[in-house]
């Protein structure tokens, strides 16, 4: 998303351990789990790079209080598909900046995403046809592609949708003077 809109960067993964982080979250909103990740991964970074303005970004897909993560494998896809079909959930999507290991910025949005009541028949023939790759993605499906079919309405930003607030973010790095205004 940051390279289509013209943003330079370069790519640091956040060495933070996702699952340890949401535990000592207990049960906490999914919208406060999607923004301490992005936070996290952020300041992580920007520890390793003084000075630097790192952009973290997580998302958290949530059917009302359950968190979902990627599948491991097409089984556990499909029955996550199983479980979201005929569904209204939720991706939260917060992307957070910070600057010598100190948050600086933050921006959350949600999308609300109902899937229709698929027949196990489409669910074998979509999973048949997108293979291992469900498993890379939340929620198994990607919108941009065979996962649209998945779907009855969307409301909310693509670029949310798609895993940042991308355009709160431009707003705020032209306020920053990162990019041309």
């Amino acid at each position: 998303m940051l390279e289509v809109a013209g943003v330079a960067f370069t790519v640091q993964p956040a060495d933070v351990d996702e699952d340890a982080i949401r535990a000592t979250l207990g049960d906490a909103d999914p919208m406060h789990v999607a923004r301490v990740l992005a936070r996290a991964k952020a300041e992580e970074v920007s520890r390793r790079h003084p000075g630097a303005l790192v952009i973290g970004s997580d998302q958290v897909l949530a059917l009302g209080r359950t968190i979902y993560t990627k599948s491991a494998s097409l089984v556990e896809a499909r029955a996550a598909l199983r479980s979201l079909a005929g569904r209204r959930h939720h991706l939260h999507s917060a992307v957070a900046l910070a600057i010598d290991g100190a948050h600086v910025w933050d921006h959350l949005d949600t999308a609300a995403l109902h899937m229709r009541d698929v027949s196990d028949a489409f669910l074998d023939g979509y999973l048949a046809r997108a293979g291992e790759r469900v498993c890379a993605s939340v929620g198994a499906y990607e919108l941009e592609g065979l996962g649209i079919q998945l779907f009855e309405s969307i409301e909310g930003d693509y670029f949310t949708i798609l895993g940042m607030p991308l355009l709160p973010l431009l707003v705020e790095l032209r306020a920053r003077g990162v990019i041309a205004t």
